[in-house]
Formats: C-alpha cells, structure tokens, sequence
C-alpha cells in the first residue's frame, strides 16, 4: 500500500460518522467496512479543504453557515521618496527621504453563505506602522472591505471550479491624503475602490493548481487639500490596476500541506491634480512570491503560515503571516 493508502485509511478513521469496528466482525463486515462510500473524506478531498483553508477567495460556505478567521500579517517596505519642493518662483528642489516601514496588520474576516453558491466575506483589519528611519508610528483601524463570490456552475470531479467575485473597498483607515506627509503615516489607500475579476481552480490529486484575474477602479479623491512641495493638492486619479495570480497547493499528508503562489498587480499612472498645474505619476508594478504551510490542528481547523518576498521595487520586501479559524459557537449554523 503506496503513501496515498495510508493517507486514505487515517482519513476515512478520522471522519467516518459511526464506528466500523464490531466486537466480533466477519470477513465480509471487513470488506464492507473497507469499501469506499460516497460520504468518505479522500485525498482529494483533505486537498481542497487544505486548499480552501489557504486561499480564502476560493471557500465557498453552504447556506446559512458561518466562520470567523483571524489573521496575522506582517511586512517590510524600504524605498526612497523622491519630493520636489518649490523653493522660490518657478524654482524647485529635488529631495529624497528613506523610509523603512514595518506594517503590523490584525484581521477579522466574516463569511457567510448567501446560498450554497454565493458566499458573502467582510473583512476588518488592525494596522500598526513603524517607520524607523524617520521615527514616526501609527495606530488605527484600516481600510474594510467587503465581497461577493459567487460559483456559477457546480464542483464536478476531473473538472475545473470557476469562481466570480466582486469587491468593494471603503477608505476607513487613516488617508495619506490626510495625515501630515513630515510626521504621519497612513494605515489606509484614501479612497474607495471597486473590483470584479474570477478564480479558478483544479484538483490533480495530490495537487491543487489555481489562477486569477482581476480588475481593481479606484474612485478619484475629489477634496484632497494638502500641501504637497509646495503647492496645494486638490484632486487624486489613484488609476486602475490589474491583478493576476497563480500557483498550486501539494497534500504531504492527510494534517500537512504546502502551496506556492506568485501574485502580480499593475497600477496604472495615478494623476495629481494641484492649483497650478496637473501632473501624472509613474506606473507601478508589484509582484510577490509567496510560500504557505498548513497544518491541520483538529478534525475541522487548520492554521496555516506563511512567507513571502517582493520582486519588483513596487513590493514590499518581506512578507510574513498567519491565519486561524475562530470557534465561536454564535457564529455556527444551527
């Protein structure tokens, strides 16, 4: 009997709803016992639990269920902020200023099944921010984000599982158009945004592979009003962005797994638009490799870790975190 086999048997002990031991059982009880049933947990299955449990874009609740997951996110963004600041009429001076800042990010995500192919999640983050090379920090809650997705055709075996969602992004942390560019951070974007895109995802037991695609509009900021080198900043354009990811998830076990996944976004030029004049940003271009480990601490939790790097200047350049369900019994479907 291969790895599998064993894998098989350890699930079929861990879920089977009755005991298939009797005190004096016979040969056929045995092979009756043994044979597959269609209610059985397999590999496959564990798999995409696994799966789900890792890429929470892809989890979609039966009706009327709930869950509750908090997650712990760290990061590291190094880069150099390139200002021009008027110095007198029609004279201007370039200055650069380092910025090391350490995002501490805690987060409660909430969904629930719409229907049993319709899950809808909100998700409520925590930010802490350090900047040690300008000594400054910051505390307060973040941007909230709330989605829609929806599965349009039924999970068939030996078929891809397409996925569409919608998203909706609220400025509720603290806007860099806001705070003080000399001794404030900000914890949040500064505007809403509205996103739709699809997930896709196929099992080759003991393998999930996955994929997405999606298309982010930032609403302009219409009453900025800060001064920014100089000059007054009164309108923002932040500009869309485009998304994709991809990557798959490898079972090394009924309790343990890995997934590897590269995520990749494009911001087009956002538009600045000041009292005297309108300028145009840089495009920008993130991309991140990241690495995740689940491990299955109950019959019905797991908790996965992961790490991650930037590959582009854009991105940040460390990435760490950790994400566990909440038992919480007034969150549970009667």
């Amino acid at each position: 009997m291969g790895v599998w086999g064993y894998a098989w048997l350890a699930m079929l002990t861990l879920v089977a709803a009755q005991p298939l031991l009797a005190e004096e059982a016979t040969v056929d009880d045995a092979r009756d016992a043994l044979s597959k049933k269609e209610d059985d947990a397999d590999s496959a299955k564990a798999l995409e639990e696994v799966f789900q449990a890792a890429e929470k874009s892809y989890t979609l609740l039966k009706k009327g269920e709930r869950t509750l997951t908090y997650g712990f996110d760290y990061s590291l963004l190094r880069d150099t902020q390139i200002q021009t600041v008027r110095t007198g009429q029609n004279v201007f001076s370039v200055i650069g200023q380092s910025e090391a800042q350490h995002t501490f990010t805690n987060s409660f995500t909430f969904d629930y099944g719409v229907w049993d192919n319709l899950t809808f999640s909100m998700r409520l983050p925590f930010v802490a921010k350090y900047d040690t090379e300008r000594d400054l920090n910051s505390y307060s809650l973040g941007d909230i984000s709330a989605s829609f997705r929806w599965q349009p055709w039924s999970s068939v075996r030996g078929r891809p599982v397409t996925t569409l969602f919608a998203t909706l992004g609220l400025p509720t942390g603290d806007s860099p158009y806001d705070v003080s560019l000399d001794n404030g951070l900000a914890t949040g974007n500064g505007y809403y945004s509205l996103g739709v895109g699809a997930n896709l995802s196929y099992v080759i037991d003991p393998v999930v592979l996955f994929g997405s695609l999606g298309y982010t509009y930032n609403l302009p900021v219409r009453d900025a009003d800060q001064v920014r080198g100089g000059r007054l900043l009164k309108e923002v354009d932040p500009g869309s962005s485009l998304s994709m990811s991809m990557g798959f998830a490898y079972a090394l076990s009924y309790d343990v797994s890995l997934a590897t996944s590269f995520q990749m976004a494009h911001n087009l030029a956002p538009k600045f638009k000041f009292s005297d004049a309108t300028l145009e940003g840089r495009e920008q271009t993130s991309a991140v490799m990241n690495f995740s480990l689940g491990l299955r601490t109950a019959p019905n939790t797991i908790v996965n870790v992961n790490a991650g790097f930037g590959m582009t200047e854009d991105s940040p350049d460390v990435l760490l975190g950790v994400s566990m369900p909440l038992d919480i019994k007034g969150l549970k479907a009667e």
